[in-house]
């Protein structure tokens, strides 16, 4: 009896994980039939994941369906299907999207009539099927690839669901959301500023070039997506495969690429200097069976402390109330009990990030696969003086501040992942 009662306890915590885990993987489903529309019970479908040589299998059931389930996402698949007595297929080109079934539905000729190999390209999901699970939108690895950002942010893309509004969905706050990493929670646990790690900072938790696809869910009817109002957002890390692929990059920006007109009529640009540089490394360790993926992204930016200026009669569009001359009184005062306030105009506030992550992928056979995934975040911002210290957050046109007036914050993050995928039967898939 205590033994049955460790076993229940065992299950119910496994599906507890799951239950608060969103899918890091794909499904391909379909039915297998004769030329005459006959179900072929037992015929049997493999797929192999090409980059990686990554392959599962199963058979159909009685009425000619088949499933696979816990299948990378990405691609490109090779799917073959034999049965006896028909002239084997294979599917090429297949790519799956993190989230959805791929379905794809296979004719199998009689073995008598002499025919070539029969190549085709995957075919898409019908608009209506009973595969989908609600509104979603889907950001592939070629959308990250080609798609402009200035931010080289997750929302820069997620807007691209219909019912984004900046990092709103549906109408609700960004706090109403639910950001999810290879499946894992990770929000950001402070609640305020960005709904995710390093918002304080205004950083990014993990670099844009270590993802592999982006989901979004506005309005889902899977039992595994719970825990939101605005939108589900999952996010899935690149692997490594078999071929070793790397990139190198660094991006610059100032104010010089920000438009200094609105309607005609010149506005005051403040400075900004703004460098990123990362590499990424993806190869195998011992092909077909480990692999490793690594990224590294250093971000720095500097922009002026305050954009107006004190008060000496120029009548500049940014020149504030109060007058140079207090401004050098109160620090000459300061300053005569031992405090340095230093300057009043153009100081400047750094934010800097460092960020990495590193992914192992283990293809313990056919039917377990194994993911390690750590990720780190260091992250530091230059801010002004806390509202609590004026009753309001400055400067502005009434009140100007101090370089020294100001604090400054940091986010700090070590973030750890396994997960084990498993195909027990062939009706029957695990992660854990």
């Amino acid at each position: 009896m205590k033994q049955k009662l460790l076993i229940l306890y065992s299950l119910i915590l496994v599906f507890s994980f799951s239950a608060n885990a969103q899918t890091t993987t794909s499904k391909i489903n379909g039915i297998v039939t004769s030329t005459n529309g006959e179900t072929l019970f037992g015929a049997n479908i493999m797929t192999l994941h090409t980059p990686t040589g990554t392959v599962s299998g199963t058979t159909a059931l009685d009425n000619g369906r088949y499933a696979l389930s816990n299948l990378r996402i990405g691609g490109p698949y090779t799917i073959s299907v034999s049965y006896l007595g028909y002239k084997s297929k294979k599917i090429t080109n297949v790519f799956l999207t993190l989230g959805k079934t791929t379905n794809i539905n296979v004719v199998l000729s009689e073995d008598s009539n002499i025919l070539e190999e029969i190549v085709i390209s995957s075919g898409k999901n019908t608009v209506f099927n009973n595969d989908r699970t609600g509104a979603q939108t889907s950001i592939r690895s070629k959308d990250l690839r080609t798609l402009p950002t200035i931010s080289r942010s997750a929302s820069d893309f997620t807007r691209l669901d219909p019912a984004a509004s900046g990092g709103s969905f549906g109408g609700r706050n960004d706090q109403f959301n639910n950001f999810t990493l290879d499946g894992s929670i990770f929000n950001n646990p402070f609640g305020l500023d960005a709904a995710t790690p390093g918002g304080q900072t205004a950083s990014q938790p993990v670099s844009l070039d270590a993802i592999e696809q982006i989901s979004v869910s506005t309005a889902p009817y899977d039992v595994t997506l719970s825990g939101f109002t605005g939108a589900s957002v999952n996010a899935v890390t690149k692997s490594g495969t078999n071929t070793v692929a790397g990139t190198a990059y660094g991006f610059y920006r100032n104010q010089d690429f920000t438009g200094g007109k609105i309607r005609g009529e010149s506005i005051f640009v403040p400075k900004l200097t703004q460098s990123q540089i990362g590499v990424s490394l993806g190869a195998p360790i011992i092909k077909d069976k480990l692999f490793v993926f690594v990224n590294f992204e250093k971000d720095n930016r500097s922009d002026l402390g305050q954009s107006w200026l004190p008060n000496t009669g120029s009548n500049a569009v940014n020149e504030s109330r109060v007058l140079r001359s207090d401004l050098d009184e109160v620090r000459s005062a300061l300053s005569g009990i031992g405090y340095d306030t230093g300057e009043y105009e153009g100081f400047t506030h750094d934010s800097n990030s460092t960020k990495g992550l590193f992914k192992l992928d283990w293809n313990i056979n056919k039917d377990h696969r194994l993911s390690f995934v750590y990720n780190f975040l260091n992250a530091s911002r230059d801010l002004p003086a806390h509202p609590t210290a004026l009753g309001f957050r400055g400067p502005s046109s009434q009140m100007l501040q101090f370089e020294n007036t100001g604090y400054q914050i940091n986010n700090n993050l070590n973030s750890f992942l396994i997960e084990l995928n498993s195909s027990i039967t062939d009706n029957i898939t695990n992660k854990f």
